[in-house]
C-alpha cells in the first residue's frame, strides 16, 4: 500500500510514499531493539556525537533541495522552508555537543557507602510528529533522543512525510547505526499501531489536543511514559506604552508564519484600550501588503495545508461574524489560499477567542488593566507562548509572572524559536518540555546506584 505527497499550493502530486502496516510497525519496533542491544559501540557519547555532527554537515550540503521539497509538501514559502532546514542543523550541531552534559551525581551517605546517579535511555522512543513543520520539528524531537542513547521511530503527518524520509536516510549515512532511526509514514492507523507497540518504551506526541489526549490514553494503559506538545492560542499583550514600530511587524510575522498553522503562532491580539484603534489601524495596513502565492516563488504567505483546514478557517470566521465581530480580511482565494484576517470586537465567549483556526486568523481584543490583561491572556484552555509589549520593565515582569504559559516572550515574539529555549504548555497545551537541556533529560532517566563498602 502507498499514498502520494501533494503540493497544496498546486495540487501537484510529487511522490509516492509507502503506507506502513501494523506488521512493519513491529518489524520496526524489532529492528530497533536489536539494534540497541548490538551496536555497543553507539552507546559511546563521542560515536553519537560524531555522528549528529557529521548528520548536521549533511544537513547543511543539501539545504537548498531540502528546503524545496519542504516548499512541496507543505506550501510554506521558501525562505521559511530554508529556516526550517536551518534549524534543523542547529538542533543537531546543539545536541551533539550537548551529550557531555547528560551527568550524573554522587550522593554523600558517609564513608561506609558510595551511592551515585546515572542517566540512561529510555529504550525504544516513538515520536509522532506533525505536517506543519516535518524537518525542524523531526529533528528537534529525533536529535535529542539519538544524543541520550536511544533509538528512535519517527512517524511523521501523511500531509508531510517527505523531508522526515530524507532526514533518516542522511542520518544512517552519517553514521547512525541502521535501526536507530526510522521513519514509518502513513496516517493514524499507522501512529496508533507505533504508541500501542508494547516494544515502544517512549513516547513523544506534537499535534492536536484532541490526538493528543487518545494517544496519553493509549499510553496510559501499558503505563508508557509520554511527552505532550500541544495546541496554542497564544496571545500578544500590547501596552499602549510599547514600541509600536517592533510591535507591529513582530505580531504580523507571529501570525503569518507557515500561513498561521503553528501551534505557537501568535493568534490574539490583546490591546490597552485606549491604544487600540492605533494598533488596528497600523495592523490592518501591515497585513494588507502581505504578499501571497505558491511557496516555492517566496510569497510572505503560502496556502493552507488541505480543503479541511480551509473550510474550518471559513467556518469560524463566519461564525465569529455571526456572534458580532467584525473581521477584515480572510477572503478565499483560488484553491487553498486565504488572506490574513483580523477579527475585531471578540469577546471570551466567542469560539474564535479560545480555540485554534491554525489559519492566518488573528482576534483583537480590549483591555484596561495590568490584571485585566493577565485575566484574558490565560482565559483560553491553552498555555504554550505569550508575547508581552511594553517599555515598562517591572510591569513586563509582572505581567509575564501572570501568565500561564510555557513560554514568555518580551518586546519580541518566538514562533518555535530559540533551539537552546525549553518549549512546552502548560494547561491544555501539553505535558513536559522540548528543546534545550530538558530534552536532553526528558529522553533519559535516572539510575541511582548505592554502594555498601
Amino acid at each position: 500500500m502507498s499514498f502520494v505527497a501533494t503540493d497544496p499550493a498546486t495540487g501537484h502530486q510529487f511522490a509516492e510514499l509507502p503506507d506502513t502496516s501494523r506488521e512493519q510497525v513491529a518489524d520496526m519496533v524489532e529492528d530497533a531493539h536489536r539494534a540497541l542491544h548490538v551496536e555497543h559501540e553507539w552507546r559511546h557519547p563521542l560515536t553519537r556525537a560524531k555522528a549528529l555532527t557529521n548528520l548536521a554537515r549533511r544537513i547543511e550540503a543539501e539545504e537548498r533541495v531540502l528546503a524545496e521539497l519542504e516548499t512541496r509538501d507543505t506550501g510554506k514559502p521558501l525562505t521559511q522552508s530554508t529556516a526550517d532546514v536551518n534549524a534543523t542543523v542547529r538542533y543537531l550541531d546543539y545536541y551533539a555537543g550537548s551529550i557531555e552534559r547528560l551527568e550524573g551525581r554522587q550522593i554523600p551517605l558517609g564513608p561506609d557507602i558510595v551511592d551515585y546517579t546515572v542517566r540512561e535511555p529510555w529504550g525504544v522512543c516513538a515520536q509522532i510528529v506533525p505536517w506543519n513543520y516535518p524537518l525542524q520539528i523531526t529533528s528537534r524531537c529525533a536529535a535529542p533522543a539519538l544524543a541520550a542513547g536511544n533509538a528512535v521511530i519517527v512517524k511523521p503527518s501523511e500531509l508531510a512525510s517527505v523531508t522526515p524520509l530524507r532526514f533518516a536516510e542522511f542520518a544512517e549515512d552519517a553514521g547512525v547505526p541502521r535501526g536507530m532511526i526510522q521513519v514509518a509514514t502513513g496516517d493514524g492507523t499507522t501512529g496508533a499501531a507505533l504508541a500501542q507497540h508494547p516494544g515502544v518504551d517512549h513516547v513523544t506526541f506534537v499535534g492536536s489536543a484532541a490526538t493528543g489526549a487518545r494517544v496519553a490514553e493509549v499510553c496510559a494503559r501499558r503505563l508508557a511514559p509520554i511527552e505532550l506538545e500541544l495546541g496554542g492560542k497564544s496571545p500578544n499583550v500590547v501596552f499602549a506604552d510599547a514600541n509600536l514600530d517592533k510591535a507591529i511587524p513582530a505580531i504580523v510575522n507571529a501570525l503569518i508564519q507557515n500561513a498561521g498553522q503553528s501551534c505557537s503562532a501568535g493568534t490574539r491580539l490583546l490591546v490597552e484600550r485606549h491604544a487600540l484603534y492605533d494598533v488596528t489601524r497600523l495592523l490592518t495596513k501591515a497585513l494588507e501588503k502581505v504578499t501571497i502565492g505558491p511557496g516555492i516563488e517566496d510569497h510572505q504567505l503560502g496556502p493552507l495545508i488541505s480543503q479541511r483546514q480551509l473550510e474550518r478557517a471559513m467556518r469560524m470566521l463566519e461564525d465569529a461574524r455571526a456572534a458580532g465581530a467584525h473581521v477584515i480580511g480572510g477572503e478565499h482565494r483560488n484553491g487553498l489560499f486565504l488572506t490574513p484576517a483580523l477579527v475585531t470586537n471578540v469577546t471570551p465567549d466567542m469560539e474564535i477567542f479560545g480555540e485554534e483556526v491554525f489559519g492566518p486568523v488573528l482576534t483583537a481584543s480590549a483591555f484596561d488593566s495590568d490584571g485585566d490583561a493577565i485575566a484574558l491572556a490565560n482565559a483560553t484552555p491553552y498555555g504554550l507562548v505569550a508575547g508581552v509589549w511594553t517599555s515598562d520593565l517591572s510591569r513586563a515582569h509582572r505581567v509575564a509572572a501572570g501568565i500561564r504559559a510555557g513560554q514568555i516572550f518580551v518586546n519580541t515574539y518566538g514562533v518555535g524559536g530559540g533551539v537552546e529555549l525549553p518549549f512546552g504548555g502548560m494547561k491544555r497545551s501539553g505535558i513536559g518540555r522540548g528543546k534545550g537541556i530538558e530534552a536532553l533529560l526528558a529522553y533519559s532517566q535516572v539510575k541511582n546506584v548505592c554502594i555498601a563498602l
